[in-house]
């Protein structure tokens, strides 16, 4: 994909006032962060890191991958109400990842106990690249599934403004408005709400788990004001305050500070370092209420890298999906190749290869929150670690997309504007809620579009790697 802003790349004093008009704008759009110095605090605040110019997307793959949403949904419940499925799937995982272990172990216990909540609420989102073909053109593959804390709708709900504005400043009107409206913070707020609804109790409260330190305060606040104007109200609290001051009556109702609780909403509690004793027995008191969590820890679970590689397997769609033969055809399309890396001969398979080829791989632990893979040098040292231990099944290992890189402008506060290589990530989020059997909402509700330099392997926003953009359908 040629860039078309190529002309304007090449100017250096347009690009450099075409930056301070952007980021002036970025400031009044609201797209911003908390300072990495003072993290806990709205004092001061700077703009979230954006690319200077929208990136061009191919509208095939745009629509390819809003069009499947909606299975990946209907998918991700499927796994999470499959208890024999994920016990055998984590099998392996949790007897050397302890981190998945603690989580299923929680999950085991409130099966046991019988689940007290009877509405589920999946707020997600399902990240891809474009895999460059043999033959040049693009393909849909899919990175991962996020089922906790998927960020950035709220901000991705802003940056339209900017590329907009910088493209009318250019006089490019007629580009300015090819690009796409977006707002998934209104529909990842509609899914809280109507799980909130079916709940049940009008005086309810909506409690979003929240970390210390959260620099990303801004895109929570923007779906914490949607509920607002429903008349929902929202409590921030973190796993600390659950431990201390959390309580379940004799019906399994939640309540925090003496108030009911009808949402549990995680914005914390997807890496192990957000984990004490104390913070585990929160959890487990969260997720032995019948309110609703966003997600449960099936769903958590159904997210991980583990899952995401076994549901690849031949026939395990159509086991899951039963009778959705266009659903299955449409999720397999998106799939790059995954491997295992459980003991015996499939897994010594899929070592050998990637030591022969690397530069074909990436080795991926289960963990969320991005700057966890390992490529190239550090892959191999790895494996070379692991191949003959069992903690090689707590990773997976998958193809390694390689996407046409782009130029384009990336703008961080504090550094200079130029220039660079580019490839993208397009992130698609999706809502659905379900109540006992029965599937009460199944939505798309907006996109994410991440472009980061070409030298760096991994990491997204928050891991101050990749930058916000908004896609420019080709």
């Amino acid at each position: 994909m040629a860039t078309s802003w190529g002309s304007l790349l090449q100017d250096e004093q347009q690009l450099e006032e075409l930056a301070r008009q952007a980021v002036d704008r970025a400031l009044a759009e609201g797209v911003l962060l908390r300072t990495t110095q003072e993290p806990s605090s709205s004092d001061v605040v700077n703009y979230a890191p954006f690319t200077l110019f929208p990136s061009l997307v191919p509208s095939a793959l745009l629509e390819q991958a809003y069009a499947v949403q909606m299975d990946f949904n209907l998918l991700v419940d499927a796994v999470s109400q499959n208890p024999a499925f994920l016990e055998q799937t984590l099998s392996s995982t949790i007897k050397m990842d302890n981190f998945t272990a603690r989580l299923f172990d929680i999950y085991k216990q409130v099966l046991e106990e019988g689940i007290a909540q009877t509405v589920f609420l999946g707020l997600n989102r399902s990240d891809y690249m474009f895999q460059c073909s043999a033959d040049g053109s693009p393909a849909l593959k899919q990175i991962e599934i996020n089922t906790i804390s998927a960020s950035f709708g709220g901000l991705a709900s802003r940056t339209p403004a900017v590329h907009q504005h910088v493209l009318n400043v250019l006089s490019k009107t007629k580009e300015a408005a090819k690009i796409l409206s977006n707002n998934p913070s209104k529909g990842l707020a509609l899914g809280i709400a109507k799980a909130w609804e079916l709940y049940g109790s009008a005086n309810a409260q909506v409690l979003l788990i929240a970390q210390e330190k959260e620099r990303n305060i801004f895109d929570q606040r923007a779906i914490e004001n949607e509920l607002l104007a429903k008349n929902i109200h929202l409590i921030r609290r973190r796993f600390e305050d659950v431990s201390e001051k959390g309580s379940l009556d004799q019906d399994q109702r939640l309540f925090m500070d003496g108030q009911e609780i009808a949402v549990v909403y995680f914005r914390d509690g997807y890496m192990p370092s957000q984990y004490s004793t104390q913070n585990w027995k929160a959890r487990l008191l969260l997720e032995r209420s019948c309110a609703v969590k966003c997600p449960d820890i099936a769903t958590q679970l159904a997210g991980t890298k583990k899952v995401q590689q076994e549901l690849s397997r031949a026939g395990v769609l159509e086991m899951l999906l039963p009778g959705q033969p266009e659903a299955v055809a449409r999720l397999r399309a998106t799939f790059a190749g995954l491997y295992s890396l459980d003991m015996g001969e499939e897994g010594d398979q899929a070592i050998t290869e990637a030591l022969a080829a690397p530069s074909r791989f990436v080795l991926k632990p289960q963990r969320e929150g991005g700057g966890n893979n390992l490529y190239g040098e550090e892959m191999v040292q790895a494996l070379e670690q692991l191949k003959d231990h069992e903690e090689r099944a707590s990773y997976i290992l998958m193809e390694k997309i390689e996407p046409e890189p782009f130029e384009n402008c990336l703008l961080r506060p504090g550094s200079p504007v130029r220039v660079v290589q580019c490839i993208s990530e397009l992130g698609i989020f999706g809502v659905y809620v379900r109540q006992g059997k029965t599937l009460v909402m199944n939505k798309h509700v907006g996109h994410l579009l991440r472009t980061k330099a070409i030298e760096h392997a991994d990491g997204g926003v928050a891991a101050g790697v990749a930058v916000l953009d908004n896609p420019y359908p080709v």
